[in-house]
């Protein structure tokens, strides 16, 4: 079953009482920025614990805590339950994490991108295998050495799993604290980062601190949202939040703006052999290391230009057809793509690039091709139009 604080929550949620804590006057923009040091006051974080507990609560097991976390960093919660449950069907324990073999391995994380997520977890695995005979870690600190683990997931694994009160916090979380708070810092530093996380583990209940978690992530997920203006009427800490109470939620949080992306120009091709494919293994090392893809080209190739570069590679082209343009963004990269379909002459092939002709079927089952092809999926037979 997937763990509960990654399922949609139901439409409506239990109404919390209303204490007779008051919030502290708010005080002027001008102020608390010359105030942002202070933060976040202990006092004024406890009063959010127990509205937030009641809210929301459950306690699942490390290794699927674990693998649903690692998924949901950068994806939509409705898109991983398919990969979750196919991930857990055919690798269910860390031994049969830390023994896969790599190409399976690919292939079942195929579609969820950052394959390096997945890679790191088997290293981790095996660590797992070696330092704790097998047995998932415990303890914040076991958890935090594991290769590919950070803060967040240490802290939402310490907590969802065995209860310990240490906090996880991603950025629904920076989110909801900034606004409760009132500050104006930048979520995005470190240094802020730490401060909330000192912050939270001050005032983080020791016999709930896996419904606290899971309520302030839930809350920024739902409620306190970054888009289209928080649902404030829903939450139920609305009245100890400064954000709310001076209508600064649209200012708040800060979150400085990353640099743009560079743009790379790369045309595809979909060369076919009669009912084969070509694809071919990227290098080890680098973008997209290790997974499978349709030739491509740097640069922005004309038709004329794909003729004469398949004749030079051995494959001789009967028909060519330009293909839709297609975009695919990485964190720091957007390729622009254009593709062509090129049928080569089954008897007059020498192929000196090495691809490997592959029938569609086959790609399906055994090679995990990234989703930066994605749209060129169905012109190879990979996935219907």
């Amino acid at each position: 079953m997937f763990p509960k604080w990654t399922m949609e929550k139901q439409m409506e949620h239990k109404v919390v009482k209303k204490t007779e804590v008051k919030v502290e006057e708010a005080k002027s923009k001008k102020d608390r920025e010359l105030q942002e040091t202070k933060m976040s006051s202990e006092a004024e974080l406890r009063n959010i614990v127990k509205p937030l507990v009641n809210w929301y609560r459950e306690n699942p097991d490390a290794y699927r805590v674990w693998v649903s976390e690692i998924m949901l960093q950068q994806t939509r919660v409705e898109a991983v339950k398919g990969y979750y449950d196919r991930f857990l069907k055919a690798l269910p324990t860390v031994k049969d994490l830390a023994e896969a073999e790599e190409d399976k391995l690919l292939k079942l994380w195929e579609g969820l991108g950052y394959y390096n997520r997945v890679r790191n977890m088997q290293k981790a695995a095996q660590q797992i295998m070696v330092d704790h005979a097998g047995r998932f870690p415990d303890t914040y600190e076991e958890i935090l050495q594991l290769k590919g683990i950070g803060n967040y997931t240490a802290g939402a694994i310490s907590a969802f799993a065995y209860g310990i009160p240490k906090p996880a916090v991603d950025g629904n979380v920076l989110r909801v604290i900034s606004r409760i708070t009132g500050s104006y810092e930048d979520i995005m530093k470190q240094s802020v980062r730490k401060k909330i996380e000192s912050a939270l583990e001050q005032v983080i209940p020791t016999d709930a601190a896996s419904d606290f978690n899971q309520g302030l992530i839930e809350l920024g997920a739902i409620v306190c949202v970054p888009n289209g203006g928080p649902k404030c009427e829903q939450c139920p800490v609305k009245e100890y939040c400064i954000a709310h109470a001076e209508n600064l939620t649209a200012e708040i949080p800060v979150k400085k703006k990353a640099k743009a992306r560079k743009i790379e120009e790369r045309t595809v091709l979909i060369f076919k052999d009669g009912k084969q494919i070509a694809i071919r293994k990227r290098p080890a090392k680098g973008l997209l290391a290790g997974l499978y893809e349709f030739p491509n080209l740097e640069g922005k190739f004309s038709m004329a230009e794909v003729t004469e570069y398949s004749k030079k590679i051995g494959l001789m082209p009967v028909r060519i057809q330009e293909l839709p343009e297609a975009k695919h963004i990485f964190s720091h990269i957007e390729w622009h793509m254009t593709g062509y379909e090129v049928t080569v002459d089954e008897l007059e092939k020498t192929n000196e690039e090495g691809f490997l002709f592959i029938h569609p079927e086959q790609i399906k089952k055994e090679y995990s091709i990234p989703s930066a092809f994605e749209k060129y999926t169905e012109y190879a037979g990979i996935r219907s139009k």
